[in-house]
C-alpha cells in the first residue's frame, strides 16, 4: 500500500507532515534526540521492525533530517545523527511534548521532563511571536496567504 505524499502541496504542514508523518518517525527522531543514535538500539528502544524502522532511517537521511555516519568499518556500522534541519524539527516535538503533557499525561504526570540550558530550570515549550515576543497561540493569529500560495 503507498502512503499519499504530501510534498507537493502549497501548504508547510501538509510538507512537513510528508517528511515526519509516517508512524514511528517522531518517535525514532525522539531518540535520536535523546541519544540512542545506533540501528540496534533504536530497534530495541522502539520495539519496531528492523524493516520499517531500515525505512524510515533512509527517508530521514534522503530528507536530509539525519545523517548517516560510520562508527565502525569491521563490521560496517552506522550511526544517525541530527543535521540542523533535524534539530530544528525535535522543536516540534517539544511542542507536542508539551501538548501531551497536558492533555495525556494522566494522574502520574508527564513521564519526561526538560530542563532549559540556559536558565537551569524545568520548563515547557512556549511559542512566542518572533516580532513582538508575546506568547503565541492558534487563537491569536489570522492564517493569511503566503507568497508560496498557488
Amino acid at each position: 500500500m503507498h502512503r499519499t505524499r504530501f510534498g507537493d502541496m502549497a501548504c508547510s504542514i501538509a510538507r512537513t507532515v510528508d517528511v515526519i508523518g509516517e508512524s514511528w518517525t517522531p518517535l525514532i527522531l525522539r531518540d535520536v534526540y535523546i541519544g540512542t543514535t545506533r540501528f540496534e538500539q533504536l530497534q530495541q528502544s522502539l520495539g519496531i521492525s528492523r524493516k520499517v524502522l531500515a525505512e524510515r532511517l533512509t527517508r530521514l537521511v534522503d530528507n536530509g533530517v539525519l545523517e548517516r555516519r560510520q562508527y565502525t568499518s569491521r563490521p560496517p556500522r552506522d550511526e544517525y545523527i541530527l543535521t540542523g534541519k533535524g534539530q530544528e524539527l525535535c522543536d516540534l516535538l517539544l511542542t507536542m511534548a508539551r501538548w501531551g503533557d497536558r492533555w495525556a499525561a494522566g494522574e502520574s504526570g508527564p513521564p519526561t521532563l526538560y530542563r532549559h540550558h540556559t536558565c537551569g530550570e524545568i520548563a515547557h515549550v512556549d511559542p512566542r511571536c518572533s516580532a513582538c515576543g508575546e506568547p503565541m497561540h492558534a487563537t491569536d493569529v489570522d492564517v493569511l496567504p503566503g507568497p508560496g500560495a498557488e
